[in-house]
């Protein structure tokens, strides 16, 4: 989520724009960075989307897929964890790391999670994961559009979500080994939920996180990071909402 750590921690709170006091010309170009700073983070997180799809798709469809998951062994491990061991790198060396470093970590976890979800395409028909995904997209505009309009402080939900994030960790565990539907289906619902709130959470943090980062040498750090933030919110949604609406293949 939108907590990495802050590179300009002395400066005055989230949101500030220069010159509030009736400098239009500032707060116009304070208004544009920011509109550009924003854009930046979703083109990079729609982009990473739209890459962990064709590659999910095009694995899946080479039967390489269901030859590497449907058999086991350590490829399929591989694939599946490497995506985490990104993210986990990413997150605790943002400090250390250079942008371009960042960017190729992104480009690489967006593909690893191709490969790791082309399993939905051996679980679920076409049909019903392209209508989730739609649905995804339509209930993530709406809910980072709040996000970034609402005058209402979402900070204090952060605590809180994450919390629940951990809750849907340990309820995934412990339901692996108890096999319960019910369980499962309350898992996803509540990951439904947890996912859209913190969609909403993170857009107004990135979008304050602006003033700290604007004209700096993270600024281009924290687009990278803002984009994985959201990247991971969407996946997320899509992935417990497909348990509602995805067909399984006969």
């Amino acid at each position: 989520m939108a907590d990495w750590n802050d590179p300009r921690a002395t400066r005055q709170g989230f949101g500030a724009a220069p010159s509030q006091t009736g400098d239009l010309a500032g707060r116009a170009t304070f208004d544009a960075g920011l509109r550009r700073h924003m854009l930046s983070i979703y083109n990079y997180m729609a982009s990473g989307v739209l890459l962990t799809g064709v590659v999910a798709l095009l694995f899946a469809n080479s039967g390489m897929a269901a030859q590497v998951f449907l058999t086991g062994g350590i490829l399929a491990w591989v694939i599946m964890l490497s995506p985490l061991a990104i993210v986990l790198a990413m997150s605790f060396g943002q400090g250390k790391f250079s942008t371009a470093t960042l960017q190729a970590m992104f480009w690489g976890f967006a593909v690893l999670m191709g490969l790791s979800l082309s399993t939905v395409f051996l679980v679920y028909t076409g049909q019903s994961i392209a209508a989730t995904f739609f649905a995804t997209a339509g209930a993530f505009a709406g809910l980072s559009l709040f996000g970034y309009t609402t005058q209402k402080d979402l900070s204090g939900f952060g605590t809180f979500l994450i919390m629940g994030v951990v809750g849907l960790l340990i309820a995934s565990v412990i339901n692996m080994f108890v096999g319960s539907a019910p369980l499962s289906y309350a898992i996803s619902f509540l990951g439904v939920l947890i996912f859209a709130g913190l969609t909403a959470y993170d857009t107004q943090m990135l979008k304050r996180q602006y003033d700290y980062v604007a004209g700096t040498e993270f600024a281009g750090k924290a687009i990278v990071m803002g984009a994985l933030n959201l990247y991971l919110d969407f996946i997320n949604m899509f992935l417990f909402l497909l348990r509602f609406m995805g067909s399984q293949r006969s």
